[in-house]
Formats: structure tokens, sequence, C-alpha cells
């Protein structure tokens, strides 16, 4: 499916069959000179050139950065998985015994990981994956949208449609590579591939849909229906390297990066500002040590009794773990990285309270450094990876400690009531936020006063949608089977898509202003707020 204005790669002449997929930009026509010598760091430069990726030194990456200064954002963890994406990738590449393999699944650039590290993010809404959870709930149900809301589909449809930083009039123009690496999830919400890998009998990492929202469609995914000729564009020649539904090579070293960033970053984090106590993270750790044999006996039931007892949780761990990577976990190489993370988490770092001191941050240096040397290190590929993992993974112990510092910040840090106390307000302020906005967008007397990139929003949608409806209108179908038919319908649908659009676009500070103006309580002279 094409729209107006949107591109498809163009021929690149004598360039050989299997390197041409990896240079082809979605326009080759007349742009901007990139400064860069080749068209990756081309697409990199165009990344970082975004007000997309400017904005996201305003966003969460866990909690709200404002007042603190201390914790990380959507900026700098996209900074620092760039890094260790690229340091992933030079490791593979130097290692002569893997380049026929890297090959033959299609290539890992480091200049590819790069990018798409840095633009992996782009898409994510105002207060990080709270935001995400509200805007989906929104986009299905008040505004009837089958794609709902992703931060990695939206982040696909930023530097393919939203973005006009490009040669052309919609998206950055980014090379084939770089698009593909960027899909995590290299699938639509519902439609896309056939058979859709929800329906294995194995489903890949976010493929399944959420217990809690069954006949929803996939937990996670990586383009809506409206990117949808972007993505079979930009798979074209790896989807004969590798399955339609597995990640690139440079995607999977993306991902790897990302989960390293965030088990390590996230936990400094909150060790600085003093949320991360050392007591009741030795006590789980220490006590499921301790008691392991007598935890492993009790059924699930027994088991669920005992939810206040040191050492429950990380036993719970360990059950989702089979349960869910059977073809990975191991009992003892478990038990190994509980220990690990307490010597060097629990007893080292945490044992001494962050005070700003010299030391105190020289002891952060160390810890990330160290568990970023020992994660890199371990990553390895495969050429037959389970559905579960991509051909890039990391080895056997390193996933395993990867799990248990993953755990730590969830048990110690996401699950904390005080934290769902301030998060219920953001939720409610960005679903007010959307009420707001699509009552200003109803009100026929304020049309002509609608913020100009709302309007341009709900044009661009509106196209697309008409589209849809007219050559692919099984793609607007619903979870729950409906189909939108009319003039009305497929409008309706625009603006809902506009709406949840815009508000993905604003940093937290600018949804919380936004809200304040629209409700009539800012004191703020109206010349001075930001331009919409």
């Amino acid at each position: 499916m094409k729209f107006p204005g949107r591109r498809t790669s163009t021929s690149l002449g004598a360039m050989p069959d299997h390197l041409r997929h990896r240079e082809s930009r979605r326009d080759a026509g007349p742009g901007p000179v990139d400064l860069a010598a080749t068209p990756f760091r081309g697409d990199r430069d165009r990344i970082v050139a975004s007000p997309f990726f400017a904005r996201l030194g305003g966003v969460t990456q866990v909690v709200s950065a404002s007042g603190s200064g201390l914790l990380h954002n959507r900026l700098t963890h996209s900074l620092k998985v760039a890094q260790i994406a690229r340091a992933i990738a030079e490791r593979l590449i130097s290692n002569p015994e893997l380049a026929p393999l890297l090959e033959d699944l299609g290539g890992c650039d480091p200049d590819v990981v790069e990018a798409a590290s840095l633009a992996h993010d782009l898409g994510h809404p105002p207060f990080g994956h709270l935001g995400e959870q509200v805007l989906d709930r929104l986009a299905r149900h008040r505004f009837g949208l089958p794609d709902g809301f992703e931060g990695n589909a939206q982040s696909f449809r930023i530097i393919t449609t939203t973005d006009t930083r490009g040669p052309r009039a919609a998206g950055l123009d980014l090379t084939a590579a770089v698009r593909a690496a960027t899909l995590k999830y290299p699938w639509t919400r519902l439609t896309h591939p056939s058979p859709h890998p929800r329906e294995m009998a194995d489903p890949p990492r976010g493929a399944a849909e959420p217990k809690d929202a069954p006949g929803t469609g996939s937990s996670k995914f990586s383009a809506y229906v409206t990117e949808l000729d972007d993505l079979t564009q930009c798979r074209t020649s790896f989807d004969k390297r590798v399955e339609t539904w597995q990640q690139t090579v440079e995607s999977s070293v993306m991902d790897n990066a990302d989960d390293i960033a965030y088990a390590i970053h996230d936990l400094e984090d909150f060790h600085r500002i003093g949320v991360l106590q050392h007591a009741p993270v030795s006590a789980e750790l220490g006590q499921w040590e301790s008691d392991r044999a007598e935890f492993a006996a009790f059924d699930d039931e027994e088991l669920a009794k005992h939810q206040r007892r040191p050492g429950q949780s990380l036993e719970a761990l360990r059950r989702r773990l089979h349960a869910r990577d059977s073809w990975m976990v191991d009992d003892e190489v478990f038990a190994a990285a509980v220990s690990r993370v307490r010597d060097e988490l629990v007893d080292d770092l945490l044992s001494v309270p962050f005070d700003g001191s010299v030391a105190a941050e020289q002891a952060f240096g160390r810890f990330a450094s160290g568990w970023t040397a020992r994660l890199v290190g371990g990553v390895h590929v495969l050429a037959d990876p389970p559905t579960r993992s991509g051909h890039v993974l990391l080895g056997r112990e390193q996933w395993h400690e990867v799990q248990v510092l993953k755990f730590v910040h969830r048990r110690f840090v996401l699950l904390r009531p005080d934290l769902a106390l301030y998060q219920r307000g953001q939720a409610r302020l960005l679903t007010s936020l959307v009420e707001a906005l699509e009552q200003w967008m109803s009100d026929r007397y304020e049309a002509d006063r609608l913020p100009r990139r709302l309007h341009d929003l709900v044009e661009l949608a509106h196209s697309e949608y008409l589209m849809l409806a007219a050559d692919h209108p099984r793609t607007l179908i619903g979870a729950a089977g409906e189909q939108p038919s009319g003039p009305a319908a497929i409008l309706s649908l625009a603006r809902g898509r506009a709406v949840i659009d815009f508000v993905a676009s604003l940093t937290d500070g600018q949804a919380a202003d936004l809200l304040e103006a629209l409700s009539g309580r800012t004191g703020q002279f109206w010349s001075d707020s930001f331009v919409l």
C-alpha cells in the first residue's frame, strides 16, 4: 500500500544484489547533503538532528527526573544503548570466524546498529511505559484504533512518516538496513505477517497476546498498519535470510544493548537518589540463597502463602523463567547469578549510601563499566536460535544475571506503592489531555484555530485510512471484529490517531503545561507557551 508522499527505494545501479538492500533509501532523489561519509552514518546524523530525538531529554525513562537532575531520561538512555550496541557490533565483526555467518544473515554494520539504537525510543510518549499503557488503552477503547499505541511502532512511524526532516515531506528517508534494525518486533499487532507470530506454538518474545487482554493482538509490535509498506519494503531482502518474524542481526544487537543498559543504569539511578536500599534487597537475595531448597519444595499455592517472606519473589521469578524460557534457564546458573548480583550490587555498591563523594562516583563507575564489559563479552551469534531469542544473544551466565538485575529493579522500584500513587496521577493527566484535545477538535466553532501541527496530523492520518479502507479494509478490523465504514468512521479514526500522535510527541513538561492551559489554570501569558 502506498500513501501520498510515501516512497519506496529506487535502484542503486550496479551495486551487487546482496549489498543493495543495505544502502537503499526510500528516496534517491535530491535532498539535503549528508556530511557523513556513508549512508548509514548519514542516517545516524539525521536521527540525531531530529526534533523528536531532542525531545527525549524531557521524557521519562522510569520516573520523571524533574528537579533531581540525577536520573536517566530517554535521551541519555538512548545514547548509552547506542554506545553499548556499537561495542557489541565491533566485537562481533572483529571475530573472523563469525564473518561468513554474519554475512549470510544480512550483515552487522556498527553504524547501522548505532543509528537504530539512537532511534529505538523516538516514539516513547510522556511518562515512559506508563504513558505507553495509557495511550494504548485510549487509542483502542476511546478511538477504536485496531493498532492502539505501542512505543516501538510509534518510533517506526516517526522515522518513516511523521518526522519531516528528510529530503521529502514524510519521514527521514533512512536506509532499508537502519529501518529494519529498528524493528525489534517485526510484525503488526494483528495482521502481518500471515500466519501471525502470535499464533505460533512458541511465539517470539513480545508476540503473544497479554493474558489480561485476550483477543487484542500481540503485546509488542513494531509497526502500525499505516506503515506496513515500509515494514515490508525494508525487510524484503532480510526475509530471505532470517524468518519473517525474526529480528535482523543488527536489530538483535540493539535489543541486547537495550537490555544491558536498562539492567545496569536504572539500578544506579535509584541507588543514587536513595530509593534502592541495601537491607530489603540483601534480605530478598540472601534469604532465597539460604532457603533455596525449602522454597523449591513448595507448590505454587503454598508459595503464594509466603508472599511477604524475603526470597519468595525471587523464587517466583525462577519459576516464571522455567515456564517462559525453558530453552535457556538453568537452576544452578540462576543460583550463581543471584550470588554474583548479591556480591557486586548488594554487598558492594548498595552497602554504602550514595553521598555524592568522589568515592561514591568511582564506585558507580566500577560497577557500570565492570558489568557492561562482562555482559557485552558474553554476547554471541547463533545460526538457528530458538523463537524466544534473536540471532544475537547473551551467554547463559550473563542472561541469568540480567534477569536477576532486572528483577531487583522491578521488585524494589517499579512495584513500590508510592511510585504507583505518583504514576496514577500521571495517567489521569494524560487521559484528561487526550479528552481535552478531542473535544477541541470536535468543536466546529474552533476548527480554524486548531493547533497547526494537530491539523496536519489529521490530514495525514485521514489520507492513510482512506487508502487502507479502499485497498486493504481488513487491516482496519479491530480485535472485536468491527470494521469501520463510511466517511464519518474514517474521519473519526484519523482524528484519534492524530491526537495520539500529537500527545506522544510531547515531553513530560509539555504535556503537563498543555493540560494546565486547556484547563484554564495556568498563570502563564498565552504567547509564552510552547509552539503548538
